[in-house]
């Protein structure tokens, strides 16, 4: 997370914007963005996702070291990572090289994981269910895939995912554009 911090600050700089106008395009406060540039305040996803659109870079900015275009992934080097608020476990699947749109993950949903908050924002979304079922409110309406299912959305819709099984489910995802 320090190095997080220490590139939001360093864009900040770059690009001579003080923490007032920053909090003005973020709608976070400056005493916020204040303690989040010391290390002294967590961060939220959507918070980051906020701060990424004021500077106008991918959200992936953040966790990247060095540019190193990479395009395979190898199985060692896939890491499961969590997403403070949510309780899903991620794998990114995804080569590394400029202007990459897509966003590969496996997904793995704990046994009878509930809906945690919806999501909505630009973009196109695609699962297909490796191991299990899950059940997707998109728009309002709920639709149940098992294994071997797909479902492909535009991600502006309202949408969530639940997994209604006593075992853990595995979903394979694709989302454009590039968020985290």
């Amino acid at each position: 997370m320090e190095d997080i911090y220490q590139k939001i600050k360093e864009l900040r700089i770059k690009n001579n914007i003080t923490l007032k106008q920053l909090s003005e395009k973020t709608d976070l406060s400056v005493s916020f963005l204040s303690q989040i540039e010391r290390g002294t305040s967590s961060l939220a996803i959507n918070s980051l996702k906020k701060i990424a659109d004021a500077f106008d870079v991918n959200i992936t900015y953040f966790f990247e070291g060095p540019k190193n275009e990479k395009y395979v992934t190898k199985k060692q080097d896939q890491v499961p990572y969590q997403i403070k608020g949510l309780e899903s476990k991620y794998v990114r699947l995804n080569g590394e090289f400029p202007a990459r749109s897509l966003a590969p993950f496996l997904i793995h949903l704990a046994p009878n994981q509930k809906r945690t908050q919806t999501f909505h924002h630009p973009g196109e979304e695609f699962y297909y269910v490796l191991k299990g079922a899950v059940v997707f409110t998109v728009d309002n309406q709920d639709l149940f895939i098992k294994e071997g299912d797909s479902i492909h959305f535009p991600s502006e819709l309202p949408h969530y995912g639940e997994n209604p099984l006593e075992e853990e489910t595995i979903l394979l995802c694709v989302i454009t554009p590039v968020i985290f």
